[in-house]
């Protein structure tokens, strides 16, 4: 069993959603094979909370907009540290860059076949670390809103 089309519509537009508001390190996996309960996982990062939130703001937003689609359940609003949205056929996590570090999900996911993804989203590889590096070399102490 593989993504359904309606999956990857979702997939790509939440990942250029995401890529647009300056999401690092997004990524999707086809989970299919392995759960019965979604067919594809988006991951994507931000360095501090309001961006984590703006993220998640925007790809609601657009896929409300454009596909039509609402989530069913959205999680993690509190605190903004990691905020899940689960759309049924997909579920979109944005993470903070620490909480993605210690989760680890692509660690989880590396097993299942990676999505394609717009090109502005794979651009966003690697951009966490280098956000972390460029604050390392400022001075700048982890955990601090950069």
């Amino acid at each position: 069993m593989t993504a359904t089309d309606r999956s990857l519509e979702l997939i790509s537009t939440a990942a250029q959603a995401a890529a647009d508001k300056l999401a690092h390190d997004v990524i999707a996996y086809d989970v299919s094979d392995v759960l019965s309960i979604t067919d594809a996982f988006l991951l994507a990062s931000a360095p501090n909370d309001r961006q984590v939130k703006a993220i998640v703001d925007e790809i609601e937003e657009r896929l409300l907009k454009e596909l039509g689609a609402k989530p069913v359940r959205r999680e993690g609003d509190r605190d903004s540290r990691w905020i899940l949205l689960d759309y049924v056929d997909i579920v979109v996590h944005v993470q903070h860059s620490e909480e993605r570090v210690f989760y680890a999900l692509e660690r989880l996911w590396k097993d299942c076949p990676e999505l394609e993804l717009p090109e502005e989203a794979k651009a966003t590889r690697g951009k966490a670390e280098e956000h972390a590096q460029q604050h390392a070399e400022a001075g700048d102490e982890p955990g601090e809103e950069w």
